[in-house]
Order: structure tokens, then sequence, then C-alpha cells
């Protein structure tokens, strides 16, 4: 795998090179700093891209256009990423020397249409389709509480993180859904244009010139922009005395959700400790939470955890009964107290390396994930994989042991059941 990244001013290009796969892919990245009333107006956004161009008007012109194109796979995503909100549209297609000559550059143009000339009239998106995006949108918000697990992260992050916008809800709010309309989402639309930071990736097997040439000229972006804010999150001091919060729902299953500090981490063990204490702490199959809370105890259905490194957090969620949150919470507190105090072994560590390795190779396996990795790498600076490699091989028990007295439990939200269910 050979990897280059070319500043052209007004974005960056990076290509990685890879004879493993018989697809190229190709991502353009938008990302701008995370204002809250503009989440539900970029997730709107991102629907709209696909319902319609200026040379396809509906789904259906769009869908036909695609299989012409031996079935090229596109795709809108919208997420946060640290303190940036980032919209994503990729395109997958077959490579041409498994079509025809010419397939994939007419597949960028198709990329093209569908970023730089939207459905718009007299400044002012379809009418017509914004509204069955933004009824899908109403429909997408008002189902929230449908999924528990997800909610009750949520709302543990309302709780913890108030004011901040590690709390807001990425799924957009009604009352800003409601005020969007075809101007004002082109307006946005052009903003975005104007003024996001852009990487555009390409994984495949292909020529660095004659793709640079295709990207220059199907990716017109003039603007030159610098970052304005870190991707990070600010580091917050653990409280002095957490927060216990509550919500009842109508369901047979409660939802326990806990969020802990991870305060004054350095970039080492961020990437690596951390991650080797999350394997064994509450990461994996057979990691610590697992067998004690879950197989020893029989007090949960579901139970893990997972760092966010950009956050600087990690969580922890259960699936419980209500009747058995005091335990579960006090083994819980066992088990971080056991990973400060050492009291895991060196076969855990062993195993937890083993995982992430293994979660490397499969990296390698799929060209989003490569794209994810060399993303990382160039917003936070992060290593290449093969670094990854042989830093993770170095961190030792005192090194994971140092991360966990830096890890602090500092707010618990209990989504409540109403009744029980027999497992």
């Amino acid at each position: 795998m050979e990897y280059i990244n070319k500043d052209l001013g007004s974005y960056h290009l990076h290509l990685i090179k890879t004879d493993k796969f018989k697809t190229i892919t190709v991502r353009i990245s938008f990302r701008s700093p995370v204002v809250k009333e503009e989440i539900t107006l970029r997730n709107v956004l991102c629907d709209m891209l696909l319902q319609s161009s200026s040379k396809y008007p509906s789904k259906r012109d769009l869908t036909i256009a695609a299989q012409d194109l031996y079935a090229a796979d596109i795709h809108t995503n919208n997420t946060r990423l640290g303190n940036y909100n980032n919209l994503e549209v990729c395109l997958s297609v077959l490579n041409d020397k498994y079509t025809e000559e010419g397939n994939f550059y007419q597949s960028l143009k198709f990329l093209n249409e569908i970023v730089f000339h939207p459905d718009v009239l007299s400044h002012a998106f379809n009418e017509e389709r914004l509204e069955i995006v933004k009824n899908n949108a109403k429909a997408s918000i008002s189902s929230i509480k449908e999924d528990g697990a997800s909610y009750s992260l949520l709302r543990l992050f309302e709780v913890m993180d108030k004011g901040r916008v590690s709390s807001y809800r990425m799924t957009g709010y009604l009352e800003d859904l409601e005020k969007i309309t075809p101007e004002s989402l082109y307006q946005y639309y052009s903003k975005m244009i104007r003024s996001d930071l852009v990487d555009v990736f390409v994984v495949g097997d292909f020529d660095f010139k004659a793709i640079t040439k295709m990207i220059r000229e199907m990716v017109p972006i003039k603007t030159v922009k610098r970052q304005r804010v870190p991707y990070l999150l600010e580091d917050v001091k653990p409280r002095a005395r957490r927060i216990f919060a509550k919500e009842k729902m109508e369901t047979s299953q409660s939802k326990l959700a806990i969020g802990c500090r991870c305060h004054k981490l350095s970039d080492y063990e961020r990437n690596y400790a951390l991650t080797l204490y999350n394997v064994i702490l509450g990461g994996s199959a057979d990691s610590k939470l697992f067998r004690e809370v879950r197989e020893k105890y029989s007090l949960c259905y579901t139970i893990n955890s997972v760092p966010n490194k950009l956050d600087r957090v990690l969580f922890i969620r259960a699936g419980i009964d209500k009747e058995n949150y005091n335990m579960t919470l006090e083994l819980i507190e066992k088990e971080l107290l056991d990973m400060r105090k050492g009291n895991f072994s060196d076969d855990d560590i062993k195993v937890a390396k083993e995982y992430y390795l293994t979660a490397l190779d499969e990296v390698e396996d799929n060209p989003n994930r490569i794209m994810d990795n060399y993303y990382m790498m160039e917003l936070l600076g992060t290593d290449d994989l093969e670094d990854k490699r042989k830093n993770i091989m170095k961190v030792t028990k005192n090194d994971i042991m140092k991360v966990a007295k830096k890890i602090k439990m500092d707010t618990v939200f209990l989504l409540e059941g109403d009744s029980h269910e027999e497992s």
C-alpha cells in the first residue's frame, strides 16, 4: 500500500494505492466546527444531495445512472468528530479493468453532479423533495427513544456535558427542522462549499498522475481555508462529586450508562495504553466487566466499555433489571479500582494486544477503514498502521495502570424500565 498526501491549496488529496480491491473508492469529506443550530440543517442537506440533482431530477434517475455505471454505489454520512461536524459523500465503483475504459471517469462525473450541481432553482432546493427529506428526518428525531441503549447514552452526555459539543443531539432537533426552507438550505449548502475544510480520499489501484488530474477537474473547490478550532475537546477535570440522574421509560429492560473522564492523558497514553485498558476492562467478549458482572453474577444482559478519544471520555453501558442497579454499579466501581491496582494479568495484556493487532489487520481489508485511518493521521497526527503495531507492543502493565488512575467515573445515568424480564 502506497500513500501520498497532496496539498492542493483548497483541499488535501489523499491517494492510497493498493491492488487489494476490485473497486476504487472515493470520499469527499466536508468538516466545520459544530454549531448546534446547524446540526439539523446539515443532516437534511446530507440526505437531500441523494434525492436528485440538476441533471438527474429524481431519485429514480439517480438510481438508473448509478446502475449504468456498473452499479456504482454512492452514499452520504454526517457525524461528529470531536469539535467538528463531518459530512461525507462516498463513491465506490469497479475499476476500469473489470468494466470498460472510462467508466471510472464517468463515475467521477456522476459524483461531481451530485455534490456540486444539486437540484436548485433560483437559489432554492426543490421544495417537493425537501418535504420528503424533512418528513424522514422528523420520523428519525421523533423515534429517538425507541433505541434505549442509544437514548441512554445521549441523555448521559446531556447531563454530563450540558452546553458542550458532546451533549448535542446529532440526530437533530424538531424546532430547527421546522425552520428549514428551500432557500435556507441552499444558503447553508453554499456556505459549506465555500467555507468547510475539505479532504478527498481515493483508495484502489490507479495511476497517481492520472487520478490527480481527474480529481482536480471533478472537485472544483478553489477557496483556501484553515483549521479554526482544535479537533480534540477540551480536557475537563472530573467532578469531585459524581452526578446521578434517572429517567423512567415504559420498557422491560433498564439501560445503565456511565461516563468517565480521561484526564491529562498524553498522546501515547490516549492512543495505546488507553486502548489496551479498554479492551481489558470492557472492550471485548472476554473483558473483566463481561466476566465478572455478566457471567459470574448474572446482573446484566449486556455490558461493555468504549473510549471516545476525541471527546476525552470513556463510557460504560449495561442492560439490566432495575433491581440490580446498585449492585451492578458497585461491581463496575470495583473493576475500575482493580484496574488502578493492577489486578489484571500479563495474559490479559497479551490477549488485548492480539485483539488490537487483529483489528489493525482488518483495517487493511476495507477501503472505508483505510480512509478512516488516514483521516485520523491527518487530523490528529496518529501513527500509520506499522508504527501502531510496533507501539502497541511497547505498552507495559505500568502504562495501563497509570492510565487507569487518570480515568474517573463522573456521571451515572439510568434509563429505568418499569418491569422485570427473565433472562
